[in-house]
């Protein structure tokens, strides 16, 4: 098999060696699942993508997403970095690239819109595939456990810790305070325990946690544990930002409109990343949840297989 290229970029940032690093494989034709998970298991990245032509003409590709251990439907750093790819080059499968993509993944169609500046692409936002899905609580000792924190900081006014999902599943907790959330450390023996407890699809127990900035109900400090995926802190969550945004404005009193969030991730791990969300409501119903940032290339190579 020839070299096949790649490229790696950092997702959620405008600056180098912040963010999330993303490894792209804009052309895997010709790789199977176990090459392309044993790619992504070498790149030790949160996730990896895979770039196929469509099934349908008219969509701009097939992309498959691999955290270093297991294939995933769908993921927001992962698009969002592979759309900042494909649209600094002059065509993907000998197609011209426009302002919006579609991307073929398992979890449905996703929607992308190229994000420019003076001519340049600067980064991406994607629509979440499918419509926000409510599950089951958690009970608040298990999650407390996973964070190495206690039961009094989490915070149950809002909302106690429940599973949520626009395309793959996560649990969600507030935090009582950012101190709190800054004390966090995933303690993989307890997520053990709690994978047992609240299985959820298409990955292992991931916990995501979040505290609002004092006085800015719609900016966020969030943190993201998931050390059975081999990842034991993700700097930059998409997919998760996208359903606690949805989440959150579903709540809200039955008003039509968009709000707009901001979700602050990785900065405790020394890779700070941006977030932006808009959630659109129709009828008092959330109807769309887009998620997008800046991206930055970072190096482009070849493997050899």
């Amino acid at each position: 098999m020839p070299p096949i290229p790649y490229e790696v970029v950092d997702v959620f940032t405008d600056t180098r060696f912040g963010g999330n690093p993303l490894a792209v494989i804009p052309d895997a034709r010709g790789l199977d699942a176990a090459q392309m998970q044993r790619i992504a298991a070498e790149f030790r990245f949160s996730e990896s993508t895979f770039v196929f032509p469509p099934a349908e003409p008219s969509h701009t590709a097939q992309v498959r997403i691999f955290t270093p251990v297991a294939e995933v439907p769908f993921a927001g750093h992962p698009n969002v970095g592979t759309a900042y790819v494909l649209a600094r080059g002059a065509s993907v499968f000998g197609r011209a690239i426009g302002a919006e993509m579609w991307f073929e993944e398992r979890a449905g169609l996703v929607s992308v819109n190229v994000e420019r500046r003076a001519g340049f692409v600067i980064g991406a936002s994607i629509t979440a595939p499918r419509p926000l899905e409510i599950g089951r609580d958690v009970p608040v000792g298990l999650v407390a456990a996973c964070a190495s924190l206690t039961p009094t900081d989490i915070e149950l006014e809002s909302h106690p810790p429940l599973v949520l999902s626009v395309g793959l599943p996560f649990v969600f907790a507030e935090l009582s305070s950012r101190a709190a959330l800054a004390r966090a450390r995933p303690n993989r023996e307890r997520f053990v325990d709690a994978d047992a407890a609240v299985p959820l699809p298409d990955g292992g127990f991931a916990l995501f946690l979040y505290v609002p900035e004092p006085g800015e109900n719609w900016r966020l400090s969030a943190r993201m544990f998931a050390p059975l995926d081999n990842v034991p802190e993700d700097p930059a969550t998409g997919s998760a930002a996208a359903a606690l945004a949805a989440y959150l404005v579903s709540r809200l009193p039955k008003t039509d409109g968009e709000v707009r969030l901001l979700i602050e991730q990785g900065v405790d791990m020394g890779r700070p990343s941006r977030l932006q969300l808009a959630v659109r409501k129709v009828q008092g119903q959330v109807q769309r949840v887009s998620v997008g940032g800046a991206c930055v290339p970072v190096m482009r190579g070849e493997l050899t297989l």
